[in-house]
């Protein structure tokens, strides 16, 4: 059996807690691989190794950082199927999605290849007589990630490339249930030239968590989970005078109106309902029909939804994959049983989807709910998984009073030809990102992603100048220099005394 152990000082160190987690291989429910959990005492070490190696990488220069970046990043781009084969194995999405979450983590790295212009200070000359102003951005330290298993190798590129970048050392705790794809992005990293303990990985369960919320040597932690695991991080690293950032949940909807191309927005809602499985925060889950058009729109979406193929990640015909665990499949299928009793009319049960040859895998297909009700258990709650529920209303007013009612604020989108009513809704919605005739408005890496109300706690979105800003902390200089030709008598610079 596989094991995984930390990566520490720049080299695997193996695991002396004691403990072991359990990594299964979804597609076959197997267990592949024991993943060391680090005792709080495991966690000192690695905090220490990289409060050791701040000390000269703090004070390293912008040419040596990016320098090595623009390494990582080829190297990173030569390993992309090496990663998203880890991806595959541990989380269960199929390869082409694997792919695709390297591509997006790359947008950050590359971002950070060009920290030197996201660090350039600003300078105010004679805000007085011959006194001066600079604003300059400095790092914090030492900081840490704990991130999601739902995007293994993307999630932990959104944080570690900018914090480097910007000077700080970097300890990372990913999640246990996928755990490889973390330690290939740190080996890879040494690779490029990285100094040892600038970019540890620590493996854990709550353990780990709460010794890296509580360490006094750690300034700034980002998180990214489901909200109530957010609203602990924000609260408790908040309490022991940690910079946070921590990202929740979501509950992301797409209002369709009538005018909208009902083909285009089918189309959209199956690829980002059903994208890899659902295990998205960015996901749609909830689609708004408005008017008339829902028997059309619902009929659309079920034609499409019923030729998704549903198969292991690395088969090439597979368009989508199992879910991580047996316990999480389970849950997102309690949602479709208890889905009529509430109301719902479900137009596609994937409760009992099976796949020959892999019946032991975590195996659930497709679902769609029709007519559901806003106090209904699978519209108020995060599933995160393939189930996509329909609401009607009548109008465009009645449809944007229930998205902004919902506790989330994450992402959101709307269907429509009529450029008045875009506006109008990107303007009266409450979600942090929305899409127009965009499915799901993940911005690019230049731009921050983050949501609002009970989808963000903390002040910053993560990556853009936003993650810049986190990873840094602003300092204000006031100068003021007597003019040379008021030096003491007796010291001569060469200037002129005659004026």
């Amino acid at each position: 059996m596989k094991t995984v152990h930390h990566w520490i000082g720049g080299k695997t160190v193996e695991g002396a807690s004691g403990n072991w987690g359990p990594v299964t291989d979804p597609a076959t429910g197997a267990v592949t691989t024991q993943v060391a959990l680090a005792s709080a005492e495991e966690v000192d070490a690695a905090v220490a190794d990289a409060k050791a190696a701040y000390a000269t990488w703090g004070t390293s220069s912008l040419s040596q950082r990016t320098g090595i970046l623009f390494r990582y990043r080829a190297l990173l781009d030569a390993h992309r199927d090496d990663l998203a084969a880890l991806i595959t194995a541990e989380h269960g999405k199929v390869h082409s999605d694997a792919l695709g979450e390297v591509a997006r983590g790359l947008e950050i790295v590359e971002l950070a290849c060009g920290i030197t212009t996201q660090l350039k200070g600003e300078l105010s000359t004679q805000v007085s007589s011959r006194v001066d102003v600079s604003s300059i951005r400095q790092s914090l330290g030492v900081v840490a990630g704990i991130t999601p298993f739902n995007f293994p190798a993307m999630v932990p590129m959104w944080m570690f490339p900018l914090a480097v970048a910007c000077g700080n050392t970097f300890v990372l705790k990913p999640s246990e249930k996928d755990p490889s794809a973390a330690n290939l992005l740190a080996e890879l990293a040494s690779e490029a030239g990285l100094p040892d303990g600038v970019l540890n990985v620590v493996h854990g369960d709550r353990v780990a968590v709460e010794a890296l919320l509580a360490h006094p040597d750690i300034a700034a932690v980002s998180f990214v989970g489901s909200t109530p695991i957010a609203r602990h991080i924000h609260t408790t690293a908040s309490a022991n005078h940690k910079r946070v950032q921590a990202l929740g949940g979501a509950k992301n909807h797409m209002l369709v109106l009538p005018d909208a191309d009902l083909d285009a927005a089918a189309d959209a809602a199956v690829s980002a309902a059903y994208g890899s499985a659902g295990e998205r925060c960015m996901a749609i889950s909830a689609v708004v029909a408005v008017g008339a058009i829902g028997d059309e729109l619902v009929d659309k979406i079920r034609e499409r939804a019923e030729k998704i193929v549903i198969g292991p990640g690395n088969d090439p015909a597979s368009e989508m994959g199992p879910l991580i665990t047996k316990a999480h499949r389970d849950k997102v299928a309690s949602y479709v049983t208890g889905a009529a009793a509430q109301g719902a009319e479900v137009v596609l049960d994937g409760t009992g989807h099976t796949v020959e040859g892999f019946e032991d895998g975590h195996w659930i297909g497709l679902s769609l709910l029709d007519k559901v009700s806003a106090d209904s258990d699978a519209y108020r709650d995060e599933i995160f998984g393939p189930v996509l529920v329909v609401l009607r209303t009548e109008t465009y007013e009645e449809g944007i009073a229930l998205i902004n009612a919902s506790p989330f604020g994450n992402g959101t989108a709307i269907f429509t030809r009529d450029g008045g009513a875009a506006r109008r809704f990107q303007l009266e919605v409450e979600a942090g990102m929305v899409g127009v005739n965009v499915p799901i408005p993940v911005p690019v890496g230049y731009h921050s992603f983050g949501g609002w109300k009970d989808s963000l706690f903390g002040d910053h979105h993560i990556y853009g100048n936003d993650g810049v800003h986190f990873y840094t902390r602003g300092k204000v200089v006031t100068t003021r220099w007597p003019d040379p030709s008021e030096a003491p008598a007796g010291v001569d610079l060469g200037f002129p005394r005659n004026h």
